[in-house]
């Protein structure tokens, strides 16, 4: 795992048992013989708590999950850092309650014996090219959205998402370029709309859409390609190829990618 970590979960336990909790919730039906490999890499730490990180973009959103199950199954915090996006995101997670921390993750990570990996050692660090996400959502009003994840409890404050109508459908997006769980939540919720994730990065030299319906993830597209695709693999979506003709065609202007 060479790249700079986009997410990390911050857990207490025995390493090797957390490996194995991880693989089960994000990856229930993984099979090393397959050659797949695993989203995430665990980071044994000098005490009682470990790292648990991951690389892949279109994986971020995956620590709120994992934070959230390991939680329910220890009595001290588990901690989320989503470092795709800046600022970076962290959260304390309780028997599967949440609260969002204005903490510095690192020095974080570093106070319960668990360093997270360094800028210096990835010249891939999203300081240097932050991505950024946005949702558009098929079959869906701005309102419906709204009280959806309000009725989800969702973690981030009022204010935090732009819910706006667009002729395409709507547009879920923040003014911190992290939505968090907020398209999966609606696509969960209502089941009809079909729902288009999309990750990139300022330059769009890294590209990731994902098209969910009724919560679940039924096709990607990733540029560059990904070598363990966990979804099938589409080279179009809405007919388009490019970055830029695809969020076009989604009704997302390239500019929010790099933040004008």
């Amino acid at each position: 795992m060479s790249r700079w970590p986009l997410w990390a979960v911050l857990a207490p336990g025995e390493s090797a048992r957390l490996e194995s909790r991880a693989q089960a919730i994000v990856m229930p039906d993984w099979d090393e013989e397959d050659g797949e490999e695993l989203p995430f890499k665990v980071i044994p730490g000098s005490g009682r708590y470990h790292a648990i990180v991951g690389t892949d973009p279109g994986d971020v959103g995956a620590e709120m999950q994992l934070a959230e199950e390991l939680s329910l199954e220890c009595d001290e915090p588990v901690y989320s850092i989503e470092r795709a996006s800046d600022p970076w995101i962290v959260m304390s997670w309780r028997n599967g309650a949440l609260e969002v921390l204005d903490v510095d993750p690192e020095s974080l990570a570093t106070s319960l014996g668990c360093p997270l990996p360094s800028r210096e050692e990835s010249s891939d660090s999203p300081a240097n090219n932050p991505l950024r996400k946005v949702a558009l959502v098929e079959g869906v009003r701005a309102e419906d959205a709204r009280r959806v994840l309000d009725e989800a409890d969702d973690p981030f404050p009022p204010g935090h998402y732009r819910l706006e109508d667009t002729p395409q459908g709507l547009r879920i997006s923040s003014g911190t370029g992290n939505i968090g769980y907020a398209d999966i939540t609606v696509s969960e919720r209502i089941p009809h709309a079909t729902v288009y994730a999309v990750i990139a990065s300022p330059d769009l030299d890294e590209f990731f859409v994902t098209v969910r319906r009724g919560g679940e993830g039924i096709e990607e597209l990733a540029q560059p390609p990904e070598a363990f695709p966990r979804l099938p693999v589409v080279s179009e979506i809405k007919g388009e190829r490019s970055p830029e003709r695809i969020l076009a065609a989604l009704g997302i202007p390239a500019e929010w990618f790099r933040n004008e």
